[in-house]
């Protein structure tokens, strides 16, 4: 009876062992099959890429970072010229792996045209969460300005090197020295009021607005006024008004800033001097102004 018994609970172990172990083979079989039909091999012209990219992972090339940007570059989905912080010794390699022709592109910072601040009228006081994309929701930002700054430190946060702050006027403002033209300032801020201009340019216009000038004295005491004096008074024609709007071309401006001097408003502000090496170059904006 004991035999008899010993015999029908092996026969059971033995059962469910054969049923575990054909389990077993049949989930490794699913494996490998998965294993092979999902296995994503890297592309050794992405890695060559990426490896000559400068890595900031900052996404102003509007990118999920770097990876993603030396995928599209290998795809031909995107332009070399949308990432500004790689070198352009870095440039000609990635140009020599992609088979693209090399072209060099003048440094450029970014700069943020605002002028207002604690001088732009609000509409309300804002009480909230921190951030200017938090601020838009309520009537699209604080300020009457359409196209002020609301001070709200969003670029600031996401700038990759610290470059840029929200100063006491409470307007953000960039410091070139640190700034590595990256873009991310440019695409996060709501406004639209950070944009890229060469590096070496002496002046840049610090507002946006293109409303007459009366409506702009309503709202705004440092703001454009459209009088198209700096136009007038350029000695070499680099300045023409754009819709009420001062618009400097780079390649006539001398850096002789008379229209900084003549701006009624001081909305022209002294980005780079140029000067003899015995004359010292203001440390800021605000100094050179």
């Amino acid at each position: 009876m004991i035999t008899l018994i010993n015999a029908v609970q092996w026969n059971k172990v033995g059962l469910v062992l054969g049923i575990i172990a054909g389990i077993a083979i049949l989930l490794g079989i699913a494996i490998l099959i998965v294993t092979k039909l999902c296995h994503i091999t890297e592309d050794e012209k992405v890695l060559n890429i990426l490896s000559n990219l400068a890595g900031a992972n900052c996404g102003g090339c509007g990118h999920s970072g770097c990876e993603g940007f030396a995928k599209a570059l290998a795809e031909g989905k995107a332009k070399l010229s949308d990432c500004k912080v790689t070198s352009d010794e870095a440039k000609k390699i990635i140009c020599q792996i992609n088979g693209t022709p090399f072209e060099a592109e003048e440094k450029t910072v970014a700069v943020v045209r605002c002028n207002g601040g604690n001088r732009a009228l609000d509409k309300y006081s804002y009480v909230g969460n921190e951030g200017c994309l938090n601020r838009m929701v309520y009537h699209g930002g604080q300020k009457i300005c359409q196209t002020s700054c609301i001070g709200g430190g969003t670029c600031e946060k996401n700038c990759p090197v610290n470059a840029i702050k929200v100063n006491s006027d409470g307007i953000a403002e960039v410091d070139k020295t640190l700034c590595i033209s990256c873009g991310a300032c440019i695409l996060n801020c709501p406004k639209h009021v950070i944009e890229r201009i060469p590096a070496s340019s002496p002046v840049f216009v610090a507002c946006s607005t293109h409303c007459r000038g009366k409506q702009v004295t309503s709202f705004c005491s440092a703001g454009c006024i459209g009088c198209g004096l700096c136009s007038r008074v350029c000695p070499e024609k680099a300045i023409t008004m754009d819709n009420f709007l001062p618009k400097i071309d780079y390649k006539k401006c001398s850096g002789c800033l008379t229209c900084v001097s003549r701006c009624p408003q001081k909305v022209i502000k002294i980005h780079t001097v140029k000067k003899s090496p015995s004359e010292k170059e203001p440390t800021s904006e605000k100094a050179a102004v």
